[in-house]
């Protein structure tokens, strides 16, 4: 285990280092999730000691877990980076999108055009993503390297080959790339990094006490951005989360796992990826990710 996860630290950190060799303005995406968070050391380990080459930026709805965004915070004070944060909110303020309302409603698909203008205005032709290939098909289907056209579009269909870990940059103005350094690993890989470095997260990745209700068969979390309808019993559970994002799409599981040695023993018998358990956005179709990704999605 030891041996295949400094295989995969050793890839990552390779990956990382090409592209900051090879592309003119690179960003990080970096939301304070785990798996944003194990890129973000990757990156400092890849650079160490000096400080990492290009700035972190996060996509914000505006419908975050406080937690998580405190966790931001602190963690790009502690390593020294660059902080840029895209504003959907911005966005609808400025008429470039709609808002959405309703009990159900959820910014998560509002924030492809938030991203795309961010990218286009700081004029980024490569953007590291934490996405990871056992997470969901349509992220199965992505190259490490992984092209968008001129107005940020995704063709699965006419993907580069890259073959023998070689990767082609090539790139008109205006197009860039996805580039996602942890696209083998997996969640088990994540958290045995985690423990292996010692690694920070934000604390709702622990059991916690929470106020939640069921919908649609997941835990959801009680937030100034999500309220159960009338037929949506309120409890207090002891849960965590697998995956962190937009507050009213993001669900707990059931757990009693308060230290990463607990987590990593329920990850390691856990038969349903992060996402498919607990993100209530990828449950709109058996191909609703893939049709996002096609316009610009992460």
């Amino acid at each position: 285990m030891k041996s295949a996860l400094r295989s995969l630290i050793d890839e990552s950190v390779t990956i990382i280092r090409e592209v900051a060799a090879e592309f003119e303005r690179p960003v990080m995406l970096f939301s304070g999730g785990k798996d944003s968070v194990v890129m973000l050391h990757l990156a400092a380990r890849a650079f160490s000691p000096a400080r990492v080459p290009f700035p972190v930026m996060h996509i914000d709805t505006g419908h975050n877990f406080a937690e998580v965004i405190e966790f931001r915070d602190r963690a790009v004070r502690d390593l020294d980076v660059q902080l840029i944060v895209g504003s959907v909110q911005a966005s609808i303020d400025a008429g470039r999108i709609q808002d959405v309302t309703g009990p159900r409603a959820s910014r998560n698909p509002l924030q492809t055009v938030t991203l795309l203008d961010s990218i286009a205005e700081h004029r980024f032709d490569a953007v590291f993503g934490g996405a990871r290939r056992d997470e969901e098909r349509a992220r199965a289907k992505e190259r490490v390297y992984s092209h968008r056209d001129a107005f940020g579009q995704w063709d699965p269909k006419s993907q580069r080959p890259e073959l023998w870990g070689i990767y082609n940059g090539k790139h008109r103005q205006g197009e860039h790339f996805r580039i996602f350094p942890l696209s083998n690993w997996t969640e088990l890989d994540i958290w045995r990094f985690v423990a292996d470095y010692n690694i920070d997260l934000p604390n709702i990745y622990y059991a916690h006490r929470r106020q939640v209700f069921r919908r649609d068969g997941m835990w959801m979390a009680v937030s100034p951005f999500l309220t159960p309808e009338k037929d949506e019993t309120v409890s207090e559970e002891l849960v965590r989360f697998r995956t962190v994002g937009d507050a009213t799409c993001t669900a707990a599981i059931e757990s009693s796992a308060t230290t990463i040695e607990q987590v990593i023993a329920e990850t390691a018998v856990a038969r349903i990826t992060e996402r498919g358990a607990t993100r209530a956005d990828d449950r709109i179709s058996d191909a609703g990710m893939e049709d996002r990704k096609r316009v610009g999605y992460f």
